[in-house]
């Protein structure tokens, strides 16, 4: 039997640990592999840990760090073969393993995970934005530039080759991590074949916002550790749409009203072609409607969050739904 060290990152999850654990055990038993839980815990102050431990993890307090240096911890005490990488709020499907080592052993792909949906109660605007991501089940799986670690499987000697997570980043960590994979050469490989639920879903406006926030903050990070122009793509548009916001309010306040209907439609557009580029192969307009309306938002927080980092501002992570 082959090990599968599965390394849980945690703050605050008592609501879901059980689940995950219970989850990941089970997709480890069904695949044949001997499993260790690895639990590293952020300073909670619930009583997940306590969860953890009851469901057979290993558990240790690590307060303060950051994401990656608490997988990077996991990483250094796991044992198996196989590293695992999964959010303590995913509920990894019992065919998972499987079907991901499967596809490893055929020669598919170095480094997998499976696309994430949100549970059926999630509100509207959790559930279309999760959506954004998925593939629709009649396309095939492509190469991948890049995988989130909400979900992520490869053998140890990948992870160990690229140094594992950098424990600067804040967030973003799994992205940059994958693509220095990427560029040692691992094949990366997004499956759709088989679903991870998502339960820290977006409870409300604020918190969606606010994760939108953190999330972009990251991009200056990302841009000092390692300069790509793909990076700034994202926040140059969202200074472009601040532009235009500018321009209209000024042509508003000077009577210009046709003037400013017109500006404020281009500032629509950037957020319109996001849509459109994640949700035609859905074939389904409201779901594109969503996401025009989630877009434009981001679009205004990216922005926001780019000029906040050149100021060193740090933004917090709400708490999980």
């Amino acid at each position: 039997m082959t090990g599968i060290s599965i390394v849980i990152p945690m703050y605050n999850e008592a609501r879901h640990i059980g689940r995950t654990l219970q989850a990941a055990r089970l997709a480890a038993r069904a695949a044949g592999l001997e499993c260790e839980l690895l639990v590293m815990d952020n300073g909670s102050q619930d009583q997940g840990p306590q969860i953890a431990r009851d469901c057979g993890a290993r558990v240790w307090s690590l307060p303060g760090l950051a994401i990656g240096a608490l997988r990077n911890a996991g990483a250094a005490q796991a044992q198996g073969q196989w590293l695992a990488f999964i959010d303590a709020d995913i509920e990894m499907p019992p065919d998972s393993l499987a079907l991901l080592t499967g596809l490893e052993a055929s020669g598919q792909a170095d480094v997998l995970a499976l696309d994430c949906d949100t549970p059926a109660q999630a509100p509207w605007f959790a559930c279309a934005w999760q959506r954004r991501t998925l593939r629709p089940a009649h396309r095939p799986r492509p190469p991948a530039p890049w995988l989130p670690s909400a979900n992520l499987l490869m053998r140890r000697h990948w992870f160990e080759q690229v140094g594992g997570f950098d424990e600067h980043l804040r967030t973003g960590e799994d992205k940059d991590l994958t693509q220095r994979l990427s560029r040692a050469g691992a094949r990366l490989l997004a499956v759709n074949d088989s679903l991870a639920l998502h339960w820290g879903y977006e409870v409300n406006w604020r918190e969606w916002m606010g994760k939108e926030l953190w999330r972009q903050g990251s991009h200056v990070q990302l841009l000092r550790s390692r300069f790509n122009w793909r990076l700034l793509r994202l926040p140059l548009l969202s200074l472009g749409v601040w532009a235009l916001d500018a321009l209209a309010l000024a042509a508003l306040f000077a009577g210009q009203t046709r003037q400013a209907l017109f500006l404020l439609l281009l500032t629509s557009l950037p957020a319109l072609a996001l849509s459109l580029r994640q949700s035609l192969s859905h074939r389904d307009p409201w779901l594109s409607l969503q996401l025009w309306g989630l877009h434009w938002v981001r679009l205004h927080l990216a922005g926001a969050a780019f000029v906040l980092s050149l100021c060193h501002w740090k933004a917090r992570r709400p708490a999980r739904g």
